[in-house]
């Protein structure tokens, strides 16, 4: 695991590492499956193409259905910003100001299997943490950790939950 930041401003991320016994075509197809993210998610509900767009592919959007006990309910508009076949997958969650999360998935082929890396980086624009933030500003390290915590758990789900479809198969 890897974490980076302590401020909102610093773009925080969270990065994990996971070795997958299948080839990375396989470990491809789920992570850029936008409908396999639900359901390792405790907070991520379901998601759907918008636009037309049907699989992943540069510029396609889709919106996401979240709860969190903490920070309630809403959903998200994001984009993909990076679609390269058995390398990389990724995506911004759209702000007014923004993105304001990227979410990244890596992956190496080795040792007969795939070396899957999942990562989170909050910001650069403002999100629902900002407010807290803006409301508790002495408290910003605290919630900024609080929430990379959250996401660590996330993705370490995520991972796992990939790793046991892809080797299944």
């Amino acid at each position: 695991m890897e974490w980076t930041g302590a401020r909102y401003a610093d773009s925080p991320e969270v990065r994990l590492r996971t070795w997958i016994g299948a080839p990375p075509r396989r470990v491809w197809e789920l992570v850029s499956d936008i409908a396999v993210m639900p359901t390792a998610s405790a907070e991520l509900r379901s998601v759907e193409w918008l636009d037309g767009a049907t699989a992943a592919a540069p510029g396609a959007r889709f919106r996401g259905h979240n709860r969190n006990d903490v920070l309630g309910e809403w959903q998200t508009i994001s984009e993909v910003v990076e679609c390269l076949p058995d390398t990389a997958f990724a995506w911004q969650v759209q702000g007014p100001e923004g993105p304001m999360a990227t979410w990244r998935f890596e992956l190496a082929a080795g040792d007969g299997g795939t070396e899957l890396a999942h990562a989170g980086r909050m910001g650069p624009g403002r999100s629902g943490l900002s407010a807290a933030i803006d409301r508790m500003p002495h408290k910003e390290q605290k919630i900024v950790h609080n929430r990379l915590c959250e996401w660590e758990r996330s993705i370490a789900a995520t991972l796992e939950n990939i790793k046991r479809r892809a080797e299944a198969a």
